[in-house]
């Protein structure tokens, strides 16, 4: 049984994490709301990882940060504010957490840390500035840290396209946009959170002994095919 730091498990991609580790290891979330389902190897700690201090927790096998934002406007309306908050968000959560539980993740078995990127990050989006610069410097410090943390921690992460989430609800909103979305990637489809936790279940496993430093686009073809 792993025990496993899940920050952001109270919904979304990151709740669909803690549903599917929480039978077979002890998660821990950490999170300003509590997740609704509660299972006698879960245990919560109501923090905001931005403003206040984090847990003590010994021995962590592996770290999964999952905070994110979608805030998608055109540079000319998108104020400087905006953008520090998504660099926070994204990547000063992410390293604050890293820092804290570093010294307890070198005494895990076989640890390993997994970060959240996105596809806007390497195929050019409209309105996607913020989110695009906040999460290419995610895939920037999944490269070093992975490189800086070997042999010891594995560092990957996870780069989605449109996810079925109340944080991509916007883009989401009604059939026509749900149609539109479809047909721009070439399966066909976009993700729903289970997929994207079961992604994330692979890399923080024994299986993925081998892989650091990699990003992992679960783009549904979007990046990676032009038909």
């Amino acid at each position: 049984m792993k025990k496993i730091v899940v920050i952001g498990g109270s919904r979304g991609i990151g709740n669909a994490i803690v549903n599917l580790l929480v039978s077979e290891n002890q998660v821990i979330n950490i999170s300003r709301n509590e997740p609704a389902e509660i299972h006698q190897n879960f245990t919560h700690y109501s923090c905001d990882i931005l403003t206040d201090e984090l847990p003590a927790i010994e021995a962590i096998d592996s770290l999964i940060y999952c905070p994110g934002s979608i805030n998608l406007k055109p540079i000319s309306r998108l104020k400087l504010e905006e953008f520090r908050e998504d660099f926070e968000i994204n990547v000063i959560g992410a390293v604050k957490a890293i820092q804290h539980f570093l010294p307890d993740l070198k005494n895990g078995k076989n640890p390993s840390i997994v970060l959240f990127s996105t596809v806007a990050a390497k195929l050019g989006m409209p309105f996607h500035a913020s989110v695009a610069a906040a999460k290419s410097a995610v895939e920037g410090l999944t490269k070093s840290l992975g490189a800086e943390l070997a042999p010891t921690i594995r560092v990957n992460a996870i780069a989605p396209t449109v996810t079925n989430t109340d944080l991509a609800s916007k883009l989401l909103r009604n059939e026509k946009m749900i149609e539109n979305i479809t047909e721009r990637h070439p399966l066909k489809k976009f993700l729903h959170p289970e997929e994207v936790a079961a992604m994330a279940h692979f890399l923080i496993s024994d299986n993925a002994l081998s892989i650091s430093g990699q990003i992992f686009e679960l783009d549904c073809g979007i990046v990676s095919f032009k038909i």
